[in-house]
C-alpha cells in the first residue's frame, strides 16, 4: 500500500474518481502514507502486549485495518457522505477494540462511555451535512464549495451558522477538544495499552484530513465563521490540557490531557487557511503520533503479564532498570514537552508563527505560556526517572525488534529537531500542490 501511493505522490495533479466522489492529491498522499506508517508501528508495538495479557486474537488486527480503511476513505473523501462513511468505519472498529478486554470493567465502561458520545458526535456531523444539503443540494465537496462562493451573504444564514456549528461540535467531539473532551481521559485509562496507543496517533491524523476536506475545502467560503469557533476551541484545550495535565497521577490520563492540548495546538494552525497554516498543522500532527505512539510503547514496557501500568510512579528509577529506554524515554518527553532541538520544539514554533502571521499576537502568547506551564508535568516525570529509587528493581526487558522500533522512534525526535526543514517541506509543498487554498476542480 506504501508503494502505491508513493508512486501517485508528487504529481502536482489532482485526481477524481467514482464521480468526483473521491480524490487523489498530494496532501491526501502524505497523509495516508502517515497513516500507514504510524499504523504499522502501532501494530507493532502492540504485539508485545497482546501476547503478555493474553489479548493475541485476530480481531485486533481484524478491527485495526477495518480502522486504517476508514482513515483512508477520510483522507480522500470529496463527497460529504464518503467522509461519513469513513469516520464510521473508523469509529466502529474503534468501540470494538476498546472494549476488547470484555472481562475488564474498566474497558467495558470505557467502551459505553466512548460509544455514546462518538455516536452522538457522529449524529451531530451527519444533521450538518444534511443541513448543507438543503441549502445548497448538493453534497460534493467541490459543488458545495463553489455554491458558497456565489452566494457571498449565506455565511450570515441562520441554517448555514447552524449547519456550520452542528459540524464544528461533531468533529471537536471526535477530536477530544475542550468543552468536548470528556470522554478522552477515561477511554485512554480504560483501554488496553495497546489500543490506547493506536487510538492516539493514527486516527489524529485522519481527523486532520476531515477538517481540511469539510471546512478547509467545501466550507471554506464560511471561514470567517468556523475560524472563530476553531480559536475558542483551541485555545480552551490549550489552556486546560495543560492545566489539568498536571494534578495528574496515571500516566494514561496525562497522555489524554497531553492529547487535548496538542489538539488544540493543531486546530490553532488550520484556522488560518492559509497554506502555511496546512502545512504547519499537518506537519504538527505527524511529530505528535511519533512522539505520542513512542510514550505508549514505553508504558507497555513497563507492564507484566499480570499489570497494567499505569500510575506515574511506575517510571520512578526507570534509569537505574534500563539507561537506554529511559533515554529514550527522555528523548520523547523532552519533544512533548517542546524544549530544542527535539522535533516537538519545532511543531510548536511553527502554529505558533502562523498564529502570529495572523497578527493575534494574544493566542501566541497564551500558546507561549501554556508551553511552559505544561513542561512542568513532563520534566517531572523525566525527574522520577533519573533521580528517584525504582519499586520494581527487575530489569525492562523487550524482544529485539520492539527495542529497535522504540530507539528509531524516540531518535526520530532529536533527527527531526535538528533537521526540521526537509518534512516541513514536504508537508509545504503538498498543500500547495494540492491547490486546497481558493482552488476548484
Amino acid at each position: 500500500m506504501l508503494l502505491v501511493y508513493g508512486s501517485t505522490f508528487s504529481r502536482d495533479d489532482r485526481i477524481t474518481g467514482l464521480g468526483a466522489m473521491y480524490i487523489v492529491d498530494d496532501i491526501g498522499g502524505l497523509l495516508k502514507i502517515s497513516i500507514l506508517l504510524m499504523s504499522s508501528l502501532s501494530f507493532a508495538y502492540a504485539r508485545q502486549y497482546l501476547r503478555e495479557q493474553n489479548l493475541w486474537r485476530g480481531e485486533f488486527f481484524v478491527l485495526g485495518l477495518a480502522a486504517v480503511l476508514g482513515m483512508l476513505v477520510m483522507v480522500s473523501g470529496y463527497h460529504m457522505l464518503v467522509l461519513y462513511l469513513g469516520l464510521e468505519l473508523l469509529a466502529l472498529a474503534m468501540y470494538a477494540l476498546v472494549a476488547m478486554q470484555r472481562h475488564n470493567t474498566r474497558a467495558t465502561e470505557a467502551a459505553v462511555k466512548y460509544f455514546v458520545l462518538g455516536a452522538m458526535a457522529s449524529g451531530l456531523v451527519l444533521y450538518g451535512m444534511s443541513m448543507l444539503y438543503g441549502i445548497s443540494g448538493t453534497l460534493h465537496i467541490n459543488d458545495l464549495r463553489a455554491y458558497l462562493q456565489a452566494q457571498p451573504g449565506l455565511h450570515t444564514n441562520i441554517l448555514f451558522l447552524f449547519a456550520l456549528t452542528f459540524m464544528v461540535v461533531g468533529i471537536a467531539f471526535k477530536l477530544g477538544v475542550v468543552p468536548f473532551h470528556m470522554w478522552l481521559p477515561d477511554v485512554y485509562q480504560g483501554a488496553p495499552t495497546a489500543v490506547a496507543l493506536f487510538l492516539s496517533s493514527a486516527p489524529k491524523i485522519a481527523a486532520l484530513a476531515l477538517l481540511i476536506r469539510l471546512l478547509g475545502q467545501g466550507l471554506e467560503a464560511g471561514q470567517s465563521g468556523w475560524a472563530q469557533m476553531l480559536m475558542v476551541l483551541g485555545l480552551l484545550s490549550v489552556v486546560l490540557g495543560h492545566l489539568v495535565a498536571i494534578a495528574q497521577t496515571s500516566l494514561k490520563r496525562m497522555f489524554a490531557y497531553s492529547t487535548i492540548a496538542n489538539m488544540g495546538f493543531m486546530l490553532l494552525g488550520v484556522i488560518s487557511n492559509t497554506a502555511d497554516g496546512y502545512g504547519s498543522a499537518v506537519f504538527y500532527v505527524i511529530i505528535y503520533a511519533l512522539m505520542t505512539a513512542g510514550g505508549f510503547a514505553v508504558l507497555i514496557l513497563l507492564g507484566s503479564r499480570s499489570v497494567d501500568p499505569d500510575a506515574l510512579d511506575s517510571l520512578r528509577g526507570l534509569n537505574e532498570r534500563s539507561p537506554w529506554f529511559a533515554f529514550i524515554m527522555l528523548l520523547l518527553l523532552l519533544s512533548m514537552a517542546g524544549i530544542p532541538p527535539t522535533a516537538g520544539f519545532y511543531a510548536k514554533l511553527a502554529i505558533i508563527n502562523v498564529v502570529i502571521g495572523q497578527g493575534d499576537g494574544f493566542a501566541a502568547l497564551v500558546m507561549v505560556v501554556m508551553s511552559v506551564i505544561g513542561a512542568f508535568y513532563y520534566l517531572r516525570a523525566v525527574k522520577w526517572m533519573y533521580f528517584d529509587k525504582p519499586e520494581d528493581t527487575a530489569p525492562v526487558t523487550a524482544a529485539l525488534d520492539f527495542r529497535i522500533l522504540l530507539s528509531m522512534n524516540g531518535l526520530a525526535m532529536v533527527v527531526l529537531g535538528i533537521f526540521p526543514g526537509e518534512l516541513m517541506s514536504l508537508c509545504a509543498n503538498a498543500v500547495t500542490a494540492s491547490k486546497l487554498i481558493g482552488s476548484s476542480l
